[in-house]
C-alpha cells in the first residue's frame, strides 16, 4: 500500500483485516472497526481479548501485522508514517511511569521538550494543563505526594502536552475511588467538549455506557459486537435483569418455581446458584418471584454491558 494513502478526516481512525500474530497465537483477528472523530470511542473484552494489542498498533507501540490501519489520514502499515502519526496522538497509560521526584510542573515541562517546544512555550503549556485538570495549587508538589486520582490527572495532562487530535487512555480510573473516577470523567467530557476523539479501554462497565459514544467488544482476537452502549443493550438482551438466589438447585428444571418464571421471561441462565432473568417487565416478575419463592434473595436490576458479553461469550468481561 502507498504511503500516505489518505481518507476523509471526519474519520478519526479506520481499521480493514487488521490482524496481528506472535508465532502462532493470534492476538488480532481481522478485524475491522471506523471510528468518526470527535467521539468517545470504547474497546472493551475480558484480558487476552485483543484490545490492548490493538491499542498500540493504534499509538505505534507495536506494528501492524496485516491489513490496513489509517489513523488521522496515515496509513500505519509498514510503520512508514509513524512521526506524523505519533505527532497527532496522547497517550494516557495504565501504569503511573510519571517521574516521582519532580514536581507536577516539571514533569509537564520535560514532557513538552520532546514536543519540541522551547522553554518558553513549554512553561505556558504546562501552565494550561494545570488548569484544564484543576491541578494549578499542586504544581510545585512532587509527583510522590500526590493521591492516585491526582496522579491520574498529571498523566491526563502530560497525554495533552502535544495537543493531539487523539487520545488513547488505558483503564485510565482503575484502582480509583468513586470520586476521583467522577472527577477523571468530568475531564474526558471536557476533552469531547474540545472535539478531540478519544480511545477509551476500561472494565468499568458503567464508565463505557457513561464516556462512550459508541465501542466493540472484543473476545479471542475477534469483534463479538459494536455499536452505542444502550443499543447493543437493546439488541442482545433487555431492559432490565432480575437476580434469584436458587440454593441448592443444580437447574432451572430442578425447582418447579423457577421453570415458571423463567417462562415469563424473554431469556433465562443460570450461573451457579443464580437464575437471571432477562426482562422487560422487571417489577411483575419480581413480585411474582416473591411468591413463589419468599425466602429467595431477589434482586432487579438495569441491563447492562456485561449482560450483553454475557450472552455473547458466556463468560464476565474480567474472566
Amino acid at each position: 500500500m502507498k504511503s500516505g494513502k489518505s481518507i476523509p478526516m471526519e474519520v478519526a481512525i479506520k481499521a480493514t483485516g487488521l490482524r496481528k500474530s506472535y508465532g502462532d497465537f493470534v492476538a488480532v483477528d481481522g478485524v475491522d472497526f471506523e471510528i468518526p472523530k470527535g467521539v468517545c470511542f470504547g474497546f472493551l473484552g475480558p484480558n487476552g481479548a485483543g484490545k490492548t494489542t490493538t491499542m498500540r498498533m493504534i499509538y505505534r507501540a507495536s506494528p501492524v501485522g496485516e491489513g490496513s490501519l489509517v489513523i488521522l489520514g496515515h496509513e500505519a502499515a509498514g510503520g512508514r508514517n509513524d512521526r506524523q502519526i505519533k505527532q497527532k496522538i496522547g497517550v494516557v497509560p495504565q501504569e503511573d511511569n510519571l517521574d516521582q521526584e519532580l514536581s507536577v510542573r516539571e514533569n509537564l515541562e520535560v514532557f513538552a521538550r520532546f514536543y519540541g517546544l522551547d522553554r518558553k512555550q513549554a512553561k505556558a503549556r504546562a501552565v494550561e494543563l494545570l488548569d484544564f485538570v484543576r491541578l494549578s495549587e499542586r504544581a510545585d508538589s512532587r509527583v510522590l505526594e500526590l493521591s492516585g486520582g491526582m496522579k491520574r490527572r498529571v498523566l491526563i495532562a502530560r497525554g495533552l502536552v502535544g495537543a493531539p487530535e487523539l487520545v488513547v487512555l488505558d483503564e485510565p480510573t482503575t484502582g480509583l475511588d468513586p470520586q476521583a473516577r467522577i472527577n477523571l470523567w468530568d475531564r474526558m467530557r471536557d476533552l469531547k467538549r474540545k472535539d478531540a476523539t478519544l480511545i477509551l479501554t476500561t472494565h468499568y462497565m458503567d464508565e463505557a455506557e457513561q464516556l462512550c459514544d459508541s465501542l466493540v467488544i472484543m473476545d479471542k482476537g475477534k469483534i463479538v459486537a459494536q455499536g452505542a452502549p444502550r443499543a447493543l443493550i437493546r439488541e442482545h438482551v433487555s431492559s432490565h435483569v432480575v437476580e434469584i438466589g436458587l440454593q441448592g438447585a443444580r437447574s432451572v428444571s430442578d425447582r418447579p418455581e423457577a421453570i415458571e418464571l423463567a417462562n415469563m421471561a424473554k431469556r433465562h441462565e443460570q450461573h451457579r446458584d443464580r437464575l437471571l432473568l432477562y426482562v422487560d417487565n422487571g417489577e411483575e416478575v419480581v413480585t411474582r418471584a416473591a411468591q413463589l419463592l419468599p425466602d429467595a434473595e431477589t434482586l432487579l436490576r438495569r441491563s447492562t454491558l456485561e449482560d450483553v458479553f454475557l450472552r455473547i461469550t458466556g463468560r464476565g468481561l474480567e474472566e
